[in-house]
């Protein structure tokens, strides 16, 4: 920092200390300096609207991607009758989806619990669209949509956003 003249603004830096759930107690409370300035450590960080925890489990990310979405899909389900079921799907897609999409690489490895609780975003979302009961069974609901459950749609994003001179050769066609 010194070098490219620059300093820490102590309001904008934190720092996290990261271990499993079995060593947090170990973890250092006591302040940190970084150039001249005392930083306290906190246990959750936000950087590119993704929430890191210490114990990087994604819980606190996922509880407020799961409460942004519910929220969402609340002010869609008051509008729903005065939209045509594609223009609800186009803002599901923009509000929902989007959301999805953006994180899915940090998603990767995350307990299937979690993983359940983004599953009812998407259930929810389907069950909008058709104007479905909770009671209705939502595979066919999702195959409607062409949607693909959350772990799928992790795996797919992530191949998918690998550029093309780091694919392996052998697998593209000649």
């Amino acid at each position: 920092m010194r070098t490219n003249r620059l300093q820490a603004n102590s309001s904008k830096t934190e720092v996290l200390w990261c271990s499993s759930g079995r060593r947090q107690h170990q973890i250092p409370t006591t302040s940190v300096r970084i150039g001249t300035v005392d930083v306290l450590p906190v246990s959750l960080v936000r950087h590119l609207g993704v929430y890191i925890d210490s114990d990087v489990a994604m819980r606190s990310h996922m509880t407020a991607t799961v409460r942004s979405c519910f929220a969402a899909l609340r002010q869609l389900r008051s509008v729903r009758l005065c939209l045509p079921q594609q223009a609800l799907l186009t803002l599901i897609r923009a509000l929902i989806i989007s959301n999805f999409d953006y994180y899915c690489s940090v998603l990767v490895g995350v307990s299937g619990h979690l993983l359940d609780r983004l599953q009812s975003v998407l259930n929810a979302a389907a069950r909008l669209v058709f104007s479905a009961r909770r009671s209705e069974r939502i595979t066919p609901l999702l195959r409607d949509l062409h949607s693909l459950r959350v772990p799928e749609r992790i795996r797919f994003r992530l191949c998918s956003d690998v550029p093309m001179s780091q694919r392996h050769s052998s697998v593209l066609p000649r």
